[in-house]
C-alpha cells in the first residue's frame, strides 16, 4: 500500500506513524472518508471488509481516502456504495466481500439474510429469523443480539431491521435511533418520511 505526501512523494517516517496504528502485521488496514452523514471509516484485510465505522461526534481520526494512493478494488467499491447509500441512493452491496473469520456461524447467517433486504424496504427481527429457519419465539431476540454486534453497518444494512410493529429499536451505532430513522428516510422506506437530504 502506498501513501502520498504533498508534492507527490511517498510517505515515510513520521507520516507512516499516523497510519501504523491502523495496521496489524500488515493484514488489516483502515481509511476514513466523507459521506452525507459525516466521516466514516472502513477496515479491511486481504480477505474482505473487517469493519465499517459510522460517523461520530468529534470525527474519525486516521488516514483519509485522499492520502491513499492504492486501495484494493473491493474497498473502493465498498466506499462508493456506503457514500451512495448515505446519500439516499439505492445501491446493492451484496457483492462486497466480508472478512468474517472472527464472526460465529449464527451471526454470519443473520448478516447474510440481512444483506438480502433491498434498499427502501424493512424486515422485522422475526422475519429475518424465519428467513434462516428460526421459528422459535427466541429467534427475533437472537437476531437483534447478532445485529447489535454487526461490525459492517451499511454493508450489512441492520438499519433496515425493525420491530414487528415497525418501531425503531436496537441501533447501537453513533446517533442511535435518530441515525437509523434518517437512513430509512434517505432510502425512502415506507412509513419513515419522504426521501430528503437533511432539510
Amino acid at each position: 500500500m502506498c501513501f502520498r505526501q504533498e508534492g507527490g512523494s511517498h510517505a515515510t517516517g513520521a507520516t507512516l506513524g499516523v497510519f501504523r496504528w491502523t495496521m496489524d502485521a500488515m493484514t488489516s488496514a483502515m481509511v476514513t472518508f466523507d459521506t452525507e452523514l459525516g466521516r466514516c471509516a472502513v477496515r479491511w484485510s486481504e480477505t474482505g471488509i473487517t469493519g465499517v465505522l459510522l460517523p461520530k461526534t468529534g470525527g474519525r481520526p486516521g488516514p483519509t481516502l485522499e492520502d491513499v494512493v492504492a486501495l484494493p478494488e473491493f474497498v473502493r467499491v465498498a466506499i462508493d456504495g456506503i457514500r451512495a447509500v448515505m446519500a439516499g441512493q439505492a445501491r446493492d452491496l451484496r457483492g462486497v466481500p466480508l472478512d468474517e473469520r472472527d464472526v460465529d456461524l449464527w451471526r454470519r447467517e443473520v448478516y447474510a439474510a440481512t444483506r438480502e433486504i433491498p434498499a427502501g424496504t424493512t424486515r422485522s427481527y422475526g422475519e429475518v429469523a424465519r428467513a434462516i429457519g428460526r421459528e422459535d419465539v427466541e429467534g427475533a431476540r437472537d437476531v437483534g443480539a447478532a445485529l447489535a454486534r454487526n461490525p459492517y453497518p451499511i454493508i450489512v444494512p441492520c438499519h433496515r431491521v425493525v420491530a414487528a410493529n415497525d418501531a425503531l429499536t436496537g441501533f447501537s451505532a453513533p446517533g442511535g435511533l435518530a441515525t437509523k430513522r434518517r437512513m430509512l428516510e434517505l432510502e425512502g422506506a415506507p412509513g419513515y418520511g419522504q426521501q430528503v437530504l437533511f432539510g
